[in-house]
């Protein structure tokens, strides 16, 4: 904008000017990107800094002024015993502001150490945040196992439980990411945390509260977020050619959150991403296995889908493709109605082999997709083809498990 208003420099003087900046620039850059006398990573070289508030790159005048801002960020080591610092714990129950697990038998206005847990503020400052106020290691370690132990809680309903959860982890990762904690302690509450959104993932599309969609999508969101800090910390703790016992897997996850329409939940490409994928990833059975998933998906063939998915997928795996296994047996039941001989009623017994369905589960969806049985003199059911009345699934958060295979019901 401000270019248009500026008289034509001299060649000679702009590209002097130009040169001196750019050194200017990329000293800058290398000094706020060293690291510590004992090896630490500082504030811009920690991979998991400032993961939730990620902007876009603007003039080179603005990276410039932020490079010198956060290059004099003090490195922080917290001193908070509890769960809870002790002065948000007071406040909060002079505001009342407490969630019911962390009243004190039930008391809106009081709590205590062992039940309050520090709520995720975004507009906290690294520069006037005093160690009293930032947990530890070993006590975001212990935060974060108490809050995992409401996962298998019955008493609340699970939005419930997940809003409580959902929040205190994102403080976790505030105060694990304030105080540059990158080490191999971190890889592993980074991916509970991870495991924790992807079972929401799962377990979201069964409630039915009528704000569940854009619980579903920040579900998501911090799910990716998650996963983008959780690659970093792999890669920046590598050593040689190893890698993590877990890193496979939680890879995978990236590329089956590319199935369905949103192909792109972090904004990348990823074939480029794949670029960035040490070999032995690549080449893993889950990654593999993801790649084949994703490759099956986008052929429609539905009976490698379906196969492939019960027969390798883990129970993290199955929670992100089991929302689109409703649509690969839709498309299944299409293609069949479609091409089907008229005259020749495709029988159940073949049907429910085919898309792995129990008979019973079967007779449901066909119903749900306004498709009608028909019963022989003997008893047995069958699909008549090309019917017009086929339609999507109204509501489809109902799912159906696998037929004689139960390994993903827990």
């Amino acid at each position: 904008m401000e270019k248009s208003h500026r008289q034509r420099p001299n060649p000679s003087s702009s590209s002097s000017s130009s040169s001196s900046s750019s050194t200017h620039f990329r000293s800058q850059k290398f000094r706020s990107n060293s690291t510590t006398k004992d090896g630490k990573f500082t504030k811009n070289n920690n991979p998991n800094a400032r993961e939730d508030f990620v902007k876009p790159r603007r003039a080179s005048q603005q990276v410039q002024q932020h490079l010198d801002d956060t290059s004099n960020l003090p490195v922080l080591l917290g001193t908070c015993p509890f769960m809870c610092p002790v002065a948000e714990r007071v406040q909060r129950e002079r505001l009342r502001d407490l969630a019911v697990f962390e009243r004190l038998d039930g008391n809106p206005r009081k709590t205590s150490s062992d039940l309050a847990v520090k709520k995720f503020c975004r507009t906290i400052s690294i520069r006037d945040m005093p160690t009293s106020d930032l947990r530890p290691l070993p006590v975001l370690e212990d935060t974060l196992d108490y809050l995992l132990s409401f996962l298998d809680s019955s008493e609340h309903p699970f939005e419930v439980v997940h809003d409580f959860i959902f929040d205190r982890t994102r403080s976790i990762r505030q105060d694990l990411s304030m105080q540059n904690i990158d080490n191999e302690k971190a890889i592993y509450m980074y991916e509970k945390m991870v495991r924790f959104h992807v079972m929401s993932f799962h377990k979201l599309r069964s409630c039915t509260n009528e704000n569940i969609s854009s619980v579903h999508y920040l579900n998501m969101e911090q799910l990716t977020k998650a996963l983008t800090t959780l690659f970093n910390l792999y890669d920046a703790n590598r050593s040689s050619e190893s890698i993590n016992e877990n890193e496979a897997e939680f890879r995978s996850f990236y590329v089956l959150l590319h199935l369905g329409s949103n192909s792109q939940p972090t904004g990348e490409s990823l074939s480029l991403w794949f670029r960035q994928v040490p070999i032995p990833i690549i080449k893993s059975k889950e990654m593999c296995f993801a790649r084949r998933i994703l490759r099956f998906f986008r052929m429609g063939n539905y009976k490698r889908f379906l196969l492939t998915t019960a027969a390798e997928a883990s129970f993290l795996q199955y929670c992100i493709i089991e929302p689109y296994i409703i649509e690969v047996r839709e498309l299944a039941l299409s293609c069949i109605n479609n091409g089907g001989y008229k005259l020749h009623p495709y029988p159940l017994t073949h049907l429910s082999k085919l898309l792995m369905m129990k008979e019973s589960d079967l007779v449901s969806f066909c119903g749900a997709c306004g498709l009608e049985m028909v019963t022989d003199e003997v008893g047995n059911k069958s699909l008549p083809t090309k019917q017009t009345t086929f339609c999507s699934p109204k509501g489809g958060s109902q799912s159906y498990g696998f037929l004689n295979l139960e390994p993903f019901e827990r």
